[in-house]
């Protein structure tokens, strides 16, 4: 009995299981400025994973380098709106965008969404209306974060991040904001 009690002791629990996946299917990206990973989990069952880049077939970023964009963006400092300019790049479809893409609607449904990174504001629509009852990340995205927490909020989709997790050191990166 001692035995199994050990080997219970050193198993991982399933948020931890479920991020480690993302994060080794994050490995998968060629994006230069982040590497994100999702997983689509129907009760403890893994249904999908996917990564952000390029649309198949098409040079990412790695092979023709990012394609920027600029943006401005209408932002609230000491109550004062001010105006800033943005740029981002557009070659990449989202890791969340690509899980949607590549797996059934009807598996979604109750479903949970693990990803790294806490999804943007478009991404969290797109899941908002996927069907999906939770979405567990780690590391945050400040950008977007209290509309997409307001969204989920309304929507009654448990939000939730793992902020005490530790990636495995092959699959972490740093990113570039």
């Amino acid at each position: 009995m001692a035995t199994v009690r050990s080997q219970e002791a050193e198993r991982k629990d399933w948020d931890t299981y479920f991020m480690d996946i993302a994060y080794m299917v994050s490995t998968r990206s060629r994006c230069s400025r982040r590497h994100v990973g999702a997983l689509l989990v129907q009760g403890k069952k893994l249904l999908g994973t996917a990564y952000n880049g390029a649309p198949m077939g098409v040079p990412d970023c790695s092979e023709a380098g990012c394609m920027i964009a600029e943006e401005l963006e209408i932002t609230i400092e000491n109550g004062q709106e001010k105006m800033i300019k943005k740029q981002r790049c557009i070659r990449t479809i989202h890791a969340e965008q690509n899980l949607l893409l590549f797996t059934d609607p009807v598996n979604r449904e109750g479903s949970s969404v693990y990803v790294t990174d806490q999804p943007c504001w478009t991404c969290a629509n797109m899941l908002a209306n996927s069907g999906v009852q939770e979405i567990v990340y780690h590391r945050s995205y400040p950008k977007d974060s209290d509309k997409v927490s307001l969204l989920m909020e309304q929507k009654g989709i448990i939000f939730r991040s793992v902020t005490d997790y530790v990636p495995p050191p092959q699959a972490a990166m740093s990113v570039i904001s």
